[in-house]
């Protein structure tokens, strides 16, 4: 039986598995000895793709196919699930093997966002489809309420990264510098550097997605002068 203590996370996750070792299999990369989470992650991957696309078909009527397609795929893709992991502080109760430990595997985007899906998986097989559907919706509640989704243009730090490389630079940071409230009403506040141009940004936002979308506007703002 594992030592850790995941009732803080499990408070983040807005539930509390009745079978903790479905959780504790969530949490393990493939590079640590024994079973880990890849089947979990499959299970999960599908799971949040319907659920995400059946709420975009409800709340979007007069999208076409494509525009669902394109915003389900924003919403599904590693970079949003590794700020979801992030937001959760996943990375500090993943298990990895000694190579990731060495690498920094638990600040890694891929192992961020598989482990959040696997999560997703751990949840169906603990509760079922409903208590799974509902965990998911309370994660994705801001990002679905977003007045960015009413359009199917990119987002700034997409953009933000897309003006970088082609300009063959390299790619911004985003740091955070602290947070400050209670878990359910944080403020988040971040620096947005960018050394090639000599760009550094602080905002602050009700997420650390948020922070980072306004601080990449500004740059954007900034390259444009």
């Amino acid at each position: 039986m594992s030592t850790v203590n995941y009732d803080r996370l499990e408070r983040k996750l807005g539930y509390t598995f009745k079978d903790r070792s479905l959780l504790e299999l969530a949490l393990t990369h493939r590079s640590f000895k024994g079973k880990n989470n890849e089947r979990l992650e499959y299970l999960g991957d599908a799971i949040l793709g319907y659920v995400i696309a059946e709420q975009l078909y409800l709340r979007f009527p007069h999208f076409k196919e494509g525009q669902l397609s394109r915003l389900r795929a924003r919403l599904v893709k590693g970079v949003t699930l590794a700020e979801i992991a992030r937001e959760f502080g996943l990375g500090d109760y993943l298990k990895l093997g000694p190579g990731e430990l060495k690498s920094g595997g638990f600040r890694r985007e891929s192992i961020l966002a598989d482990a959040v899906e696997s999560i997703i998986g751990a949840t169906y097989l603990d509760s079922g489809h409903d208590v799974a559907k509902q965990m998911v919706l309370s994660w994705y509640q801001e990002r679905l309420s977003s007045p960015e989704l009413e359009t199917t243009e990119k987002d700034s730090k997409t953009q933000l990264q897309e003006l970088l490389q082609a300009k063959k630079q390299d790619l911004p940071t985003y740091e955070v510098l602290r947070t400050e409230g209670e878990a359910h009403a944080q403020t988040f506040y971040i620096r947005c550097t960018i050394p090639a141009e000599g760009i550094s940004i602080e905002t602050s936002g009700s997420s650390r997605r948020n922070a980072e979308q306004d601080a990449a506007k500004l740059a954007i703002e900034q390259l444009g002068k």
